[in-house]
């Protein structure tokens, strides 16, 4: 007897048709859900510069190439100008003050002196012979007075006694008066020399206080002379090194014109160029160093120049401390100015990766150190061997340093075995 069978609803067929389906939909949805789409780049890890975020010391600062100039200065200039007649001295000597250097010679300037000179003798022998003059006049007017004095005493004796012969009704009364008239004369008479006398007492004072001026004008005029004739004759100003000397027998130099210059030996500074772009954050006291010989030297900015040239201005550092020994004139030593305390921040070390991000992103290595992906960042101060992250990144992350040219902005980096 026949029976029925029932048809199978799942079938291998319908398994297998069911179960390819499930594992396509399974396949699309972590096409499009789970799988990594960043875009990557197969590269040599021996190739690249990998280093660790550290939290650690930062200080910012900008290297400068610094020159080493004497601490002061004193620039020698002709006073006058001359043929250069003699040289007593060779660039780089050692000086004292007052030592000759050179001597020149000017024909024209020494006529010149010796006829001023006889001038101003003969307006002094002028003012001289006035002076005398002054003189005699008040010894002159002072004989008037002792002269009139005693005049005056002899005709004051003679009336007092007419006066009294006259009371006495021994003599007339016309002799009595011709004594009374000549002593009343002799009277006005000194009053009237009394009177050109301190006249001539006034104007003798200021006559004789411009003629004393005068002659020290004149005085002072001659010791111009010698001291100019001197000039011809250049001499050291101060103690010191001189430098910057070149001079031959026989050159004509022109008033003003630079001569040489004496260094003192009271130590040293140095001269620096800065990016005018730094113009608003240097400041007088700012810090700096530098390295020579295995020790670091500690400096300050003590003057500033403010005017920009070719895009730098000029600052001068003063040694705080000591100095170092053996630095010459003219040597160049790299210095660093410091543009804030030492304190503690997330740094990364310095590469070329920062010329093609900016420093606004960084490719970090993954722990299990196969790949390594983009990611953003915050630069903040930087200095000749650290950034400073501000955001971004985390103490004893690995990041890669070295140049980005080669790998196109790919979001993930493998590396090779």
């Amino acid at each position: 007897m026949d029976r029925i069978i029932e048809k199978k609803k799942w079938t291998p067929g319908k398994l297998l048709v069911t179960g390819g389906i499930v594992l396509m939909l399974v396949f699309l949805v972590w096409m499009f859900l789970f799988r990594d789409n960043r875009s990557r780049l197969y590269v040599e890890k021996n190739q690249l510069t990998i280093t660790q975020v550290e939290k650690g010391k930062f200080q910012e600062f900008i290297p400068v190439d610094g020159v080493v100039f004497p601490r002061n200065t004193i620039y020698i200039d002709a006073v006058q100008g001359g043929i250069v007649e003699e040289v007593f001295v060779e660039d780089g000597a050692i000086l004292k003050q007052g030592d000759p250097i050179l001597k020149l010679a000017n024909a024209n300037m020494e006529l010149s002196y010796m006829d001023q000179e006889t001038r101003m003798y003969d307006a002094i022998n002028n003012l001289s012979n006035s002076r005398i003059s002054l003189e005699q006049l008040r010894y002159t007017r002072q004989k008037e007075i002792i002269q009139l004095q005693y005049e005056i005493d002899k005709i004051k004796t003679d009336f007092n006694r007419k006066e009294q012969f006259y009371k006495d009704e021994l003599i007339s009364r016309k002799e009595f008066e011709d004594a009374k008239r000549d002593f009343d004369y002799s009277l006005k008479q000194l009053e009237i020399t009394l009177r050109l006398r301190k006249l001539d007492s006034i104007a003798g004072v200021a006559q004789g206080s411009q003629i004393n001026s005068s002659m020290e004008r004149m005085r002072n005029n001659l010791s111009l002379l010698k001291r100019n004739m001197d000039n011809m004759t250049i001499k050291s100003p101060a103690g010191g090194k001189l430098s910057s000397f070149i001079v031959e027998i026989g050159q004509t130099k022109s008033a003003g014109e630079h001569l040489g210059q004496i260094d003192l030996m009271d130590g040293f500074k140095l001269r620096a160029n800065i990016d005018e772009r730094y113009i608003s954050r240097v400041f007088a006291g700012q810090r700096a160093d530098f390295d020579l010989g295995g020790k670091i030297y500690n400096l300050e900015i003590s003057k500033i120049y403010t005017d920009v040239s070719n895009g730098s201005f000029q600052v001068d550092l003063l040694f705080d401390g000591e100095e170092p020994s053996g630095i010459k004139r003219g040597q160049t030593v790299q210095l660093r100015v410091q543009f804030s305390g030492s304190n503690d921040a997330l740094i990364v070390r310095r590469g070329g990766f920062f010329q093609e991000t900016g420093g606004n992103w960084i490719y970090v290595v993954d722990p299990s150190g196969s790949f390594a992906t983009k990611r953003n960042i915050k630069i903040g101060r930087q200095n000749t061997s650290h950034y400073e992250v501000l955001e971004g990144l985390q103490p004893g992350e690995q990041v890669i340093v070295s140049s980005y040219d080669s790998f196109g902005g790919k979001e993930k980096l493998i590396f090779r075995n």
